[in-house]
């Protein structure tokens, strides 16, 4: 059960959307802007997509890159059962978004490139820009997607226009900016678990040039999971999975003649239960549950608590030279405070290695672990860029950047108390901790262009050169009695310059029919690991550089009735970046990957057949490959079934294995249709898919660590009215499948699940 102050501060929270909601349903129908990142859907077509992958405005057809735009009702619909970001896993080709660390760490991953590693340091190669902004730490990767135009995916290297560590991709996330028509929406749901699920904003003029625009959200969810500890003085909640996580913005624009200037701040507090780990849950030598599994009931005897704070600004600054072009200027500044701890052993009885691992009954252990953190990003960042005016079929593109990132964190590990083999109890003494203080800088030049050869030919290219620099300062601290690992400092630097490039070219076949080509490379500088516990010491990797070329058709078709696009890709990744999480060994260990490969196709699909029917569809196949014979990476403590070759010291050789959480088949879709009801009432029912295939989990093939297949349903029906007040209904993971999607190797097979089938209504007003 959630505490009593939080029941109150999420309940006047509640209230105060729900009055603004209120509000917004009486107010006279005023004609909403819309935004020109949405798909513009006039009457039976669809219209144009509007994308800033090029960090102009543009169609989505005439972008030589494989972007995916989400906005409007998709997305709110995806998004109606409380989830974090990760409601937009699987919903666009080759994305999947996963976490060990519950609603503040999204691990991401494009055309299968991400890193499954769990510190605050490190570096995931898809950027996550928000408003222009980048956020590097993966904590501040987790803030809130609400009153946003558009989420985009950019598949592939984009190492020229967003340089912070994009090797395979971006995620770009736009908020709804204040405009001069007042204009907002309220929108409350409440379902399964106590789960409420509430967004407001409003915004419009203040004074000549000047506007506004205030939004927030509330997501809050009772405890829905019962801690069925044996344990007698353990200090695990009886009730665990709530949580209470509020957001809000504040934007502020200025406009005069030809000068812009757009203010934003905007904060977080989240708190709740941290990732839960269910021990022993799965049948030895399958990756199926046991048949006691219960996804509402867990055995955990230590603490599981999570507290969030966040906030950050930042300032857009425009202005236009009258027939030359328009001078941008973006600062960011983000800063986070996080403290989380939880039972990643998932048990709460203890076989201490007297019982063969894979033996172990649900929810028993073979030793106990409680471990947590207390991370403090704090993040700056400045780009100026200069962005000519079309010069006879010429456009440009120049700037600067600069970015400097500085992170306190500790890790540590509680005392287990008893240890005997019939239970062991946390007391909650530390005897071992760990202390970083880091820092990581970034500077960079870049330029592009683009040309308009022949009506029908249009070049562009574009090169960036950075410098990267990282420092980490380490401190292995130990209580006075434990002997086994003694205090160490470590203290580290690495540093490296890069040029990267990329270069396209698109045809047009028709006025309805653009191909294209393109070949990019990209750039993630070199990284340093520095969990030091046990008998470890820190470690370094090179930079990581790629090379990718696709080739595209971009279609818009049928007097803008359907849209259809199809990608197909390849690239080499070489020295890799990523982490051998766990094992035996119980630590994580930074390598380096000779070489990548990877290929695969994608297709995106939209069409409206007949007036008031819409459809969307897309996939993607993608293949990855390590190619390192050599290379070989600690397994399993916990009695899974390798499947790798073993070399000497028992490690597994993972030359030829794909990449972890590299899934191969990625589907996704949806389908409206409404029957009018009256003068522009409407009745309407939805339907969406998001399907991902099985996927390892760690570097090495086990038959245990292996996900299964997931296919995600979700429904929705409602009634609207001309004055765009809604009601609806809904369900998400209408299967109810219960799959793994993540997973802890070191003490026994230990998993983490996705959410069960849950149901709610809504409503909504817009105006």
């Amino acid at each position: 059960m959630l505490r009593l102050t939080d029941f109150r501060r999420s309940t006047g929270m509640l209230v105060g959307l729900s009055s603004l909601a209120t509000a917004l349903a009486a107010s006279p129908a005023h004609a909403q802007t819309a935004s020109p990142l949405a798909a513009a859907a006039n009457g039976d077509t669809i219209g144009d997509i509007v994308v800033t992958a090029s960090r102009r405005e543009e169609f989505s057809r005439d972008v030589p890159i494989a972007v995916t735009a989400l906005s409007g009702e998709n997305l709110a619909a995806a998004n109606s059962s409380g989830l974090d970001i990760r409601f937009l896993s699987a919903r666009t080709p080759s994305l999947l978004i996963e976490s060990s660390f519950g609603r503040t760490f999204p691990r991401f991953y494009i055309r299968g490139l991400g890193n499954t590693d769990f510190d605050p340091n490190v570096a995931q190669p898809v950027a996550i820009y928000y408003d222009d902004v980048v956020l590097e730490n993966p904590f501040l990767k987790s803030f809130p997607v609400f009153d946003v135009s558009a989420v985009q995916v950019l598949r592939g290297p984009q190492g020229t226009l967003f340089g912070r560590n994009s090797p395979a991709g971006v995620v770009k996330i736009d908020s709804v900016k204040p405009s001069d028509t007042f204009n907002g929406y309220g929108t409350v749901s409440y379902g399964t678990f106590d789960t409420v699920n509430a967004e407001a904003a409003v915004g419009g003029p203040v004074a000549n040039g000047l506007t506004f625009r205030l939004s927030g959200i509330l997501q809050r969810r009772s405890d829905w999971v019962t801690n069925d500890s044996t344990s007698t003085n353990d200090r695990s909640p009886d009730k665990l999975e709530g949580y209470r996580d509020t957001a809000g913005r504040f934007q502020l624009g200025y406009e005069s003649g030809d000068f812009k200037a757009l203010f934003n701040i905007h904060g977080r507090d989240e708190r709740g239960t941290a990732r839960l780990f269910r021990a022993a849950s799965l049948v030895p030598g399958t990756n199926r549950f046991k048949p006691d599994f219960d996804v509402k009931h867990v055995t955990l005897d230590a603490d599981n608590d999570q507290r969030l704070k966040s906030w950050g600004t930042n300032l857009h600054l425009e202005y236009a030279l009258d027939g030359i072009g328009t001078l941008y200027s973006v600062t960011g500044y983000e800063r986070l405070k996080i403290f989380t701890t939880s039972d990643i052993d998932g048990g709460d009885r203890y076989a201490f290695f007297t019982t063969p691992p894979n033996a172990l009954p649900t929810g028993v252990a073979e030793f106990p672990v409680e471990t947590g953190n207390r991370t403090r990003p704090k993040e700056f960042s400045q780009e100026l860029r200069f962005a000519t005016e079309d010069m006879n079929g010429l456009r440009l593109q120049a700037g600067a950047y600069y970015f400097k990132q500085k992170l306190y964190y500790e890790e540590y590990d509680n005392q287990p108390g008893s240890t005997s083999p019939a239970g062991s109890i946390a007391d909650g003494t530390v005897y071992g901790l760990v202390t970083h203080d880091n820092t990581n800088e970034n500077y960079g030049v870049f330029g592009s262009a683009e040309y308009q050869a022949t009506e029908a030919l249009s070049l562009r290219a574009g090169v960036r050169y950075s410098h990267d620099k990282k420092h980490d300062f380490t401190n292995r601290v130990t209580n006075p009695s434990e002997n086994v690992f003694p205090p160490m400092t470590f203290d580290v630097r690495v540093s490296d310059s890069n040029v990267s490039f990329d270069a396209s070219a698109t045809y047009k076949l028709s006025e309805e029919v653009n191909v294209y080509a393109r070949v990019a490379t990209g750039y993630q500088g070199p990284a340093i690991e520095d969990r030091v516990t046990f008998d470890s010491s820190t470690s370094t990797a090179p930079s990581e550089k790629a090379l990718s070329g696709e080739i595209g058709i971009k279609t818009s078709l049928f007097d803008k009735k359907a849209r259809f696009d199809l990608t197909g890709y390849w690239y080499r990744v070489k020295d890799f970046q990523q982490t051998s999480v766990g094992g035996g060994a119980n630590t994580a260990n930074l390598i380096s990957i000779d070489k990548v490969e990877g290929y695969g196709v994608e297709v995106d699909f939209e069409a409206r057949p007949i007036e008031r029917l819409q459809i969307t569809a897309g996939g993607s196949y993608n293949h990855t490959e390590i190619k390192d014979p050599g290379l070989d990476v600690g397994v399993c403590g916990g009695g899974c079934t390798v499947l790798d070759p073993l070399a000497a010291n028992g490690n597994a050789l993972i030359n030829g294995n794909p990449l972890p959480q590299a899934q191969k088949w990625i589907a996704t879709g949806s389908v409206r249709y409404g029957v009018p009801i009256g003068e522009d009432n409407e009745v309407f029912a939805m339907g969406d898919l998001a399907f991902r295939s099985s996927a390892n989990i760690f570097l090495y093939d086990s038959i245990e660590f292996r996900t299964r297949p997931f296919t995600e349903l979700g429904a929705r029906v409602g009634f609207r009215t001309a004055s765009q007040f809604e009601i609806a209904g809904f369900v998400r993971n209408v299967l109810d499948q219960i799959r793994v999607t993540s997973a802890v190797d070191f003490n026994n097979i230990t998993t983490m699940v996705n959410e069960p089938r849950t149901f709610g209504i809504s409503i909504s007003k817009r105006f």
